[in-house]
This record gives C-alpha cells, structure tokens and sequence, in this order.
C-alpha cells in the first residue's frame, strides 16, 4: 500500500497488526503517521528543529505502547494525543534546561522575559504553553481535554471516546478549563 494514500481504515488495521507483533506493520504505521505527528508537533513548538524532537519522541512512544491504544477510536487520534504530550514535554525540558546568562557577568539572569510579549515576537505559542502549565499544577483535569479542543479542533464525542470519558464531562472540563485559561492569557493572572 502506498504511504501517501493510507486511509484511516489501513492505519488502523497496521495498528492492530503491528500490536499482534508484525513488524513491518509496525515499520507502515509509523511511516503513514509521521507527517501528521510533526503537524502536531509543530503546532505546539513552531521551531522546526525542536518539532522534529518532539516528533521523534512521540513516535517512538507509539511504537514502545501501541499495545495501550484500545481501539476505541481511531488509532490516528489516539497518535494525536502522544504527540501533544511528546510536545509539551520537550517544550518543559528544553524550559527547564533553558538558562539565561549574561555573558558580561557571567551569572544566571533572575528576570524572565514575560512570555506574552515573546510569544509575539518570537512568533511561538509560550503564552498558551506556559498557561496551560500553570492549569495543570491545580486543575490537570482540563488541560487535555482544552488542548484537543481547542488547539487542534477535534470533535467533543472524538475526545470523550479518546479519554475514556462521558460526553458531558469533556464538555464540563473544556468550559472550566477555559475560564481558567482566559485571563492567563490575556495577563489578567
């Protein structure tokens, strides 16, 4: 099967294969999914170099736990959700490995940069990473659920069925959510 024209159904069916232990099932599926993976990625961290980490990660962390995809949904939305977290997780890495230093002093600089103003000009998506962040440290509840929403414009029912939740409940989190989003990212906080 050519990798440019797999449908969902074939991607799928690879998924199923490759969890039974076929390799090269595993090798297709991977192959089928990266660009959307770095779609993902990118849209979290638009620097090319550190998408294609995060792309690197989540791929990897589908091929190590493609056994965990239930099957309820599609195997390309369950990839979507590894790929967002592959992505928030370089971004806290490369966050917590980040060290400004003045180079005349040569100390570390205390004074953060308020990530609003460099999102702007950086053209990066820090303010809404650094909200959700700051979401997940009281409420985790709802960060996945906003993300799927409203970052990447999945379905209500797609994510209920992905999170294993009633429909309801997504819609509860995602209204809570962003009312705890909004004023964190207008700099009401």
């Amino acid at each position: 099967m050519s990798m440019e024209a797999v449908t969902p159904d074939e991607i799928d069916d690879l998924a199923h294969r490759a969890q039974d232990g076929d390799e090269a099932a595993l090798d297709a599926v991977l192959t089928a999914i990266r660009p959307r993976t770095l779609n993902v990625c990118k849209g979290v961290l638009p620097y090319s170099p550190d998408a294609e980490d995060a792309c690197q990660e989540a791929l990897i962390n589908i091929a190590t736990k493609i056994g965990s995809w239930g099957g309820r949904g599609r195997f390309t939305t369950w990839t979507h959700v590894v790929a967002v977290n592959s992505a928030r997780t370089t971004y806290r890495r490369m966050k917590n490995q980040a060290t400004a230093a003045d180079p005349l002093e040569h100390s570390p600089i205390t004074e953060r940069p308020d990530p609003r103003t460099t999102s702007v000009i950086a053209g990066t998506r820090l303010d809404l990473l650094e909200a959700m962040e700051t979401i997940e440290r009281e409420h985790p509840q709802y960060v996945e659920p906003l993300l799927l929403r409203d970052v990447y414009g999945m379905a209500y029912d797609e994510i209920a069925t992905l999170l294993g939740v009633p429909l309801g409940t997504v819609k509860a989190q995602i209204h809570h959510g962003r009312k705890l989003a909004r004023p964190l990212l207008r700099g009401d906080s």
